[in-house]
């Protein structure tokens, strides 16, 4: 089992190898760097983190964090919404594997929140249904910027949106679950929220309680 603090250190330094063009892990490299053959994979996996992601296709976890198979848990959804699923996921992966890190990555640029705020500014006949199970889940955390001087900025309005969204995930996960609220309260299972950025390929965390004990 790795320790919350040490997860996120191989996360952020992945992402530095993969920003600076670094080879990534070939499909036979993972948990933990030993060598495998696929077989070796049927009966085991130890995911060092749990990533929530977007499923934007620009956003692949393994490949930003530059990690192979094995070593991360990974649940896409567009926007990197919470909803009943994705709780039972991450639960099943902090109980079944022991894994100790959970991150929201959202990203710039997202077409999700984008949708949301288009779909916020439309008659309420005219929206998707199917969308709307989205958009109902993201709504809460950026409705309100719609009521800002940011409404004038769409750049900065998805920017701000992207991390409440974030920052909304993360805040559900820590107090949403029987499972996982004890976890992050005795500090066995950290959750962070993080943004990762199209332009640079960097991934930028916060709403971390693990820089705010010290982490570097």
């Amino acid at each position: 089992m790795i320790p919350p603090r040490e997860a996120l250190h191989r996360l952020r330094q992945g992402n530095r190898e993969f920003v600076d063009g670094q080879a990534a892990p070939t499909p036979g490299d993972g948990l933990l760097g030993r060598s495998l053959r696929p077989a070796d994979l049927v009966s085991q996996q130890q995911p060092f983190a749990i990533i929530l992601g977007c499923s934007d296709a620009r956003v692949p976890a393994e490949i930003i964090f530059n990690q192979g198979i094995g070593d991360l848990f990974v649940i896409r959804v567009a926007g990197n919404i919470v909803a009943p699923s994705q709780i039972g996921s991450i639960e099943f992966a902090a109980a079944q594997f022991g894994t100790r890190l959970v991150v929201v990555l959202g990203h710039s640029h997202c077409g999700a929140i984008l949708s949301t705020l288009k779909e916020l500014q439309r008659p309420s006949g005219q929206r998707s249904r199917n969308l709307g199970s989205i958009v109902n889940r993201v709504r809460p955390s950026v409705e309100v910027l719609l009521h800002t001087e940011l409404r004038h900025d769409l750049d900065a309005l998805v920017h701000h949106a992207v991390r409440a969204n974030v920052s909304a995930s993360v805040n559900q996960l820590r107090h949403g679950s029987p499972i996982l609220e004890p976890l992050t309260e005795s500090g066995d299972l950290v959750v962070v929220g993080a943004e990762y950025s199209l332009a640079t390929g960097c991934v930028e965390f916060f709403d971390n309680p693990l820089d705010e004990a010290g982490s570097s």
